[in-house]
């Protein structure tokens, strides 16, 4: 019942009307002249500095999903959960070298999203279109898995009631709100917000790995007792504290393809986009492995969780239980009611902040690259920003919809899914700011390829666990392709593969029947643009009296 989480339902209520008060003030924080441009809304008018940056991209990245999915794969899998620790270490150095060339180009060209970078450089609105509709659709999953989150910990609260609409009803109001502060506010809104996100999650989860060992008697009984259960209930062979001969190619593909789909989420690059300079984004690039520590020790809470005997509450279907709510429970059953509240908080709001940001990523893809390209060729800026900011609220009422008539289940699955698909984006949009060698009707193929060849394995895979015969996971058992062994493989990693593929060998025929292959639309200078370079293109002037940006 509620009632006996009254504390922790105040806690969370001030803290979540706290950041939303600071979303609606956030249009008046670094205000320009005119909010009216999508440099302005979209972009946080690109003059995010380090602090800043460091703020808003970690708050990005590192969503509400991933603290309690990840913890919650960890109770229910074992070491197997841990792969997104490595892939949050080894995609900084790979990006550092892309997206400082994207930066540059994108600022000197005033592209604001992926796709119009590919219209330039290759110089075709189809391979455009298949990025941004890419995106959109990768993004859309994303953002319904932060209601997940959001969802979990109301439920530990005991304020979804059993009829859908109680149920869902205190999302949908937060979700409202922040429909609200980010149509006002754009950008600007998640970045001041991400300061009180991420201060929260640190304080939350260094609390929680010095304290919780203590009270469940070391970190040997907590690794005891996590593979007592695995020895004894596991239902899966692969289930465990370590890897096996088994699951390690799978967990070494799922974490490289993970890394190389991070950063191609349209979300991830408006953060990098809203950045100063290139210096800027080398700094964040080098220090942001730092969440990664924090994200290895929310992995830990999962263990925890099975030494402190915690069972998940039920699922939304009869006889299942929600792993999702692993987290929650623990820290409703291990600290006092005001501090459960905080770290409810922070889960609630680490959900606002990626939230926000996805739905600005793919409010500006259908904006730049659909509306502006196909159905108003020479919109306005203001007519832009006004497009994209309907849009915005749009693609939240579809994540909605997404939780209320799907089973929440089925939505995480729908991000592995979503996985393979950004992951299709990789040679237009990663390897094409390095070559343009590939042909543009060759580049459409390899996606073709690739995205269908991705959909056919992610159909064939079942989840015994929900009774669903397809789109199951996303770990492909490679005896279905032949092999005699019982290894599984990620399947993004086999989809990307063949695109790149038939990428080159389409190119090789396109080029030999001298197909024109358009005209690049950059410079090889273009890549290494920097801020005070005067072709760079500024957004609107701002204020004379903004406030002065921190530097880190």
């Amino acid at each position: 019942m509620w009632r006996d989480h009254l504390t922790e339902i105040i806690v969370f209520t001030v803290l979540f009307l706290l950041v939303s008060a600071m979303g609606f003030v956030a249009a008046r924080w670094r205000a320009p002249r005119d909010m009216a441009h999508l440099d302005e809304w979209g972009l946080g008018g690109r003059s995010f500095g380090g602090w800043i940056t460091w703020f808003l991209v970690g708050g990005d990245l590192y969503t509400a999903y991933t603290f309690v999915a990840v913890p919650a794969l960890v109770f229910g899998a074992g070491a197997m959960g841990f792969f997104a620790v490595p892939y949050t270490i080894v995609i900084y150095p790979m990006v550092f070298l892309v997206l400082c060339r994207l930066w540059s180009v994108s600022h000197r060209h005033g592209f604001v999203t992926p796709a119009d970078f590919v219209r330039s450089r290759f110089d075709s609105p189809v391979l455009a279109l298949v990025v941004a509709v890419t995106g959109i659709v990768a993004t859309m999953p994303y953002i319904a898995l932060q209601l997940v989150g959001i969802e979990a910990v109301l439920k530990t609260m005991g304020v979804t009631g059993e009829s859908a609409l109680a149920r869902h009803l205190p999302i949908i109001i937060a979700f409202a709100i922040l429909a609200a502060y980010t149509y006002q506010s754009g950008l600007r809104a998640p970045a001041l917000i991400a300061f009180v996100k991420d201060t929260l999650i640190y304080v939350v989860i260094l609390v929680a790995v010095l304290w919780l060992p203590q009270k469940l008697g070391g970190w040997g009984s907590i690794f005891d007792a996590a593979e007592a259960k695995f020895q004894a209930t596991a239902q899966n062979p692969n289930d465990g504290i370590l890897l096996n001969a088994n699951n390690q190619l799978q967990y070494v593909t799922l974490a490289f393809g993970s890394a190389l789909a991070l950063f191609l989420y349209p979300h991830s690059i408006t953060g990098v986009l809203a950045s100063r300079n290139r210096d800027v984004i080398k700094r964040n690039m080098s220090a942001l492995p730092a969440y990664s520590l924090v994200l290895g020790l929310i992995a830990l809470l999962g263990y925890m969780a099975i030494a402190a005997g915690v069972k998940p509450l039920p699922g939304s279907t009869p006889g299942s239980a929600d792993a999702n709510t692993v987290v929650p429970v623990l820290f409703d059953q291990q600290f006092p009611d005001w501090f459960a509240g905080v770290a409810y908080a922070a889960i609630g709001i680490g959900a606002l902040v990626p939230a926000a940001i996805m739905s600005i990523a793919a409010a500006n893809l259908f904006t730049r690259n659909i509306y502006k390209e196909y159905l108003k060729r020479d919109a306005s800026p203001a007519q832009e920003a006004n497009v994209s900011k309907i849009t915005s609220l749009v693609v939240k009422v579809g994540a909605v919809a997404c939780i209320v008539f799907l089973d929440p289940q089925f939505s995480i699955d729908l991000q592995l899914i979503g996985g393979v698909i950004i992951l299709q984006t990789l040679p237009a949009v990663a390897l094409g700011l390095y070559t343009r060698w590939f042909h543009r009707g060759a580049l459409i193929a390899g996606w073709a390829a690739g995205m269908g060849l991705g959909m056919w394995m992610l159909y064939q895979i079942p989840n015994p666990a929900t009774k669903r015969a397809h789109f199951g996971g996303s770990a492909f058992p490679l005896s279905d392709f032949g092999f005699d062994t019982k290894k599984t493989i990620y399947v993004g990693i086999v989809a990307v593969l063949v695109n790149l593929l038939v990428a080159a060998l389409v190119t090789l025929v396109l080029r030999a029947a001298k197909v024109d292959a358009g005209r690049d639309g950059t410079t090889p200078d273009d890549y290494f643009a920097d801020e005070g370079d005067p072709r760079v293109t500024p957004g609107p002037a701002r204020d004379a009296d903004a406030a002065p940006e921190p530097v880190a």
